[in-house]
């Protein structure tokens, strides 16, 4: 309870000093902080250690043509690798099916990065904001006085108005480094996604020319050729007889 009244007293004087700028940089702040947890979740449970071995189990049975083992694997994976990979075993991995699914899944990757990138770009520009403010009032104040009697009063007005342009400042950078982390995790999963595409389609490409020579493999055969051969032809073959001649 003491440890929330101090914080809470902390935060006042800050907002006091600071002016009414403040308030915006804080609430970008926790917005910030909030976001960048929700990400690290999402790409820890997308490119954690135990989804990295599963894509690679997955594409090794997308290349051999294993549908069985490929649905297993993906039965219960929501992360967009296993929605992509379900929805390829469903509607085969055919070019309008694989762009449908791959964009369908891309919110998914990029949420929230445009709203952390603003908050990189606003978060210095509310700080100089309050700084200009906070110098307009210092010279305000030198205006209205014919002399100065503590300078103190000036130079305190000016590092409290500087204190807006701190806090954008690091505001911008917690969330900078964040963001580009992100955007890194962003073109890895679009390239882990091109995998799995590339290993259904060779998958399906095995698939289809191990069907064909089954196909051709048994057209060929004596028994199915004897099958094909009109019975007139069969009717009119040469044949031995076992009868000695006269």
């Amino acid at each position: 309870m003491k440890m929330m009244s101090t914080l809470t007293h902390d935060l006042a004087m800050l907002i006091q000093r600071g002016g009414f700028v403040m308030v915006p940089l804080l609430m970008l702040s926790i917005i910030s902080l909030t976001l960048i947890i929700e990400r690290c979740w999402f790409w820890f449970q997308t490119h954690g250690p135990m989804s990295i071995r599963r894509l690679a189990s997955l594409n090794d049975a997308l290349r051999r043509g294993d549908r069985q083992k490929a649905s297993k694997l993906v039965a219960r994976d929501r992360t967009p690798f296993g929605v992509v990979a379900n929805q390829l075993l469903k509607r085969g991995a055919s070019d309008a099916v694989v762009v449908e699914v791959v964009e369908s899944q891309r919110p998914r990757l990029d949420r929230f990065m445009v709203t952390l990138s603003t908050i990189i770009t606003a978060a210095p520009l509310l700080g100089i904001l309050g700084t200009v403010f906070g110098i307009i009032q210092s010279f305000q104040l030198l205006g209205e006085q014919t002399t100065l009697t503590d300078p103190r009063d000036v130079s305190a007005g000016i590092a409290a108005a500087l204190l807006t342009t701190a806090l954008g400042l690091i505001v911008a950078l917690i969330t900078l480094f964040p963001y580009m982390i992100f955007r890194s995790h962003v073109e890895r999963a679009i390239g882990r996604l091109e995998s799995i595409i590339a290993a259904a389609q060779q998958g399906e490409s095995a698939a289809q020319g191990t069907s064909q020579e089954a196909i051709q493999a048994e057209t060929e055969s004596p028994a199915v050729v004897h099958r094909l051969t009109p019975a007139s032809e069969r009717a009119t073959s040469p044949t031995v007889s076992t009868r000695g001649q006269s």
